[in-house]
């Protein structure tokens, strides 16, 4: 959300950080990233003191705000959710939706939470296709301010899904940066792996062309698909595992058997960060 062209050191103070984003949102649309969130980060969200979880950008309603709430309750009890958005109408409309543990608040990329000057650090912030909008170019600005507002366990997950959450690419990122990346898919309606491409977060879509990691990654994605077209007859979910095992002799995955069988494949940020 942070607009192109005006620097935040010339905003006026208070000013909230970023750029209208569409607001497009449908219920259940994050429930892939929701699930991966609950299963990976559960345990740092149940060890932390009264731990905040942010849904940053929520959109035009509020629906994944509170499905969040939902969600991660089910695995930390004591988490709460505050969802932040640039635009006032949609904080307002939103606002008949707080309940314990909900709440929506007016905001950008500063993240404005409670505490002197906003301090109190999130335990999570996640921003589901919020950067699409925007150059390539600022979004390791954007990533820098989101992970230094993060609690010292804090995890951000940025990236982009279909509307109705049948694909999703994700990036987790830590205090230190980006950590892996995340496919996401409902197997039944896959082709090809690669047809996640369209899905891949602002950091990556448009480094996907020869001489770049992310495409070499898809290339290989695909032939691994394909050299496991036998096993489709026990069902998609074992041709993924089986594809997922084959990438794992050259590619650093960072998950395995539990997480492919969710129509999930994580892999280590470093294997796919952009040339240059």
């Amino acid at each position: 959300m942070a607009s192109r062209g005006t620097p935040p050191s010339s905003r006026a103070p208070g000013r909230p950080v970023g750029s209208v984003t569409r607001g497009t949102t449908n219920p259940n649309r994050l429930r892939r990233m929701d699930r991966w969130i609950a299963a990976t980060h559960g345990a740092a969200l149940r060890r932390a003191q009264a731990p905040v979880a942010v849904d940053l950008g929520y959109g035009a309603a509020p629906w994944t705000a509170v499905e969040l709430l939902a969600r991660l309750r089910a695995v930390a009890p004591g988490v709460r959710v505050v969802g932040i958005e640039i635009e006032p109408a949609r904080v307002a409309g939103a606002k008949p939706y707080e309940r314990d543990g909900l709440s929506f608040r007016h905001g950008g990329f500063e993240v404005p939470l409670d505490g002197p000057g906003g301090g109190e650090r999130p335990a999570l912030i996640r921003a589901a296709n919020v950067l699409r909008q925007y150059d390539e170019e600022r979004v390791a600005e954007v990533w820098a301010r989101l992970c230094s507002r993060l609690a010292p366990e804090g995890l951000l997950v940025e990236g982009t899904c279909d509307e109705i959450g049948r694909r999703h690419v994700w990036v987790a990122l830590g205090p230190e940066g980006p950590r892996t990346v995340t496919f996401a898919t409902r197997l039944g309606s896959l082709e090809r792996p690669s047809d996640l491409a369209e899905r891949l977060p602002k950091a990556l879509i448009h480094r996907n062309v020869p001489g770049e990691p992310v495409h070499a990654f898809l290339r290989d994605f695909d032939r691994a698909w394909a050299a496991a077209a036998p096993y489709a007859s026990y069902g998609a979910r074992q041709r993924w595992i089986r594809t997922a095992r084959a990438l794992s002799g050259d590619w650093p995955l960072a998950d395995g058997p539990v997480r492919w069988r969710q129509g999930e494949l994580t892999v280590r940020w470093e294997a796919l960060r952009p040339v240059g």
